[in-house]
């Protein structure tokens, strides 16, 4: 068997497990038994669980920051054209949709994946995502704040995250709820009229006026990151 054909096999088990199960609740044996390799594989190609998990989540992630990088580059090439706060969401469902798929289920395990990764507390996974992928991030968040309503800071950190919950839940029970619309109003909706779908709802809850009346989260100011703080952040599998 080759190496890539090793690595993408234990990569789908991978997936797959931790989707149905959790990071916690799957063990590398559970994983080598589903990819139909040994444990010596997985510790040479990745040397660790969490490896193995970082790896995981830059299939996807690789791919969408290289062409999310892409688009804000040729948009800040033209600053005097400014975004509104629909098409940078909508920027988002385009590099998302430009992801090539492995199969017809990638985004919505890749959905399920994040939304686990901040309920079961992946310290190390967050530090590794921050490191590599944070610098694209902070750039599309700039053009957001820009565009979005005077909140304060803390508000929209919050906001940023129901955002994400919304399209996580969403996208991670794609399959069954694109059936239950189709039993309930005979028409079959695609993944990308969905995510499409989300566009103006989540404008929409971005626009809203301000429900912090607490003056110490409407001061909130975000900490500078330093790597000391970062390295000491929990890191738990």
């Amino acid at each position: 068997m080759a190496q890539s054909e090793t690595v993408e096999r234990i990569l789908d088990a991978a997936e797959q497990l931790f989707a149905e199960r959790g990071f916690a609740e799957t063990s590398l044996r559970l994983i080598t038994s589903k990819a139909g390799v040994n444990l010596a594989a997985v510790n040479y190609h990745f040397g660790s669980k969490k490896a193995l998990i970082q790896a995981m989540f830059s299939r996807f992630l690789g791919p969408f920051c290289i062409s999310l990088e892409r688009e804000l580059d040729r948009r800040m090439a033209k600053p005097e054209v400014k975004p509104s706060l629909e098409e940078l969401l909508e920027m988002l469902v385009e590099q998302a949709l430009a992801v090539k798929p492995r199969s017809g289920n990638d985004l919505s395990i890749f959905m399920r994946l994040l939304g686990l990764a901040f309920s079961q507390s992946q310290g190390h996974l967050r530090k590794y995502l921050e490191e590599v992928y944070g610098k694209v991030f902070r750039r599309y968040m700039l053009l957001l704040n820009e565009v979005a309503p005077r909140l304060p800071p803390l508000e929209i950190f919050w906001r940023v995250h129901f955002m994400l919950g919304a399209a996580a839940f969403s996208m991670s029970g794609i399959k069954a709820l694109r059936a239950i619309a189709e039993n309930d109003f005979g028409v079959d909706t695609s993944i990308e009229q969905v995510m499409r779908l989300m566009v103006p709802f989540l404008a929409a809850g971005m626009r809203a006026d301000s429900g912090v009346s607490d003056p110490s989260l409407a001061g909130a100011q975000l900490k500078p990151r330093t790597k000391s703080s970062a390295a000491q952040a929990p890191a738990k599998v």
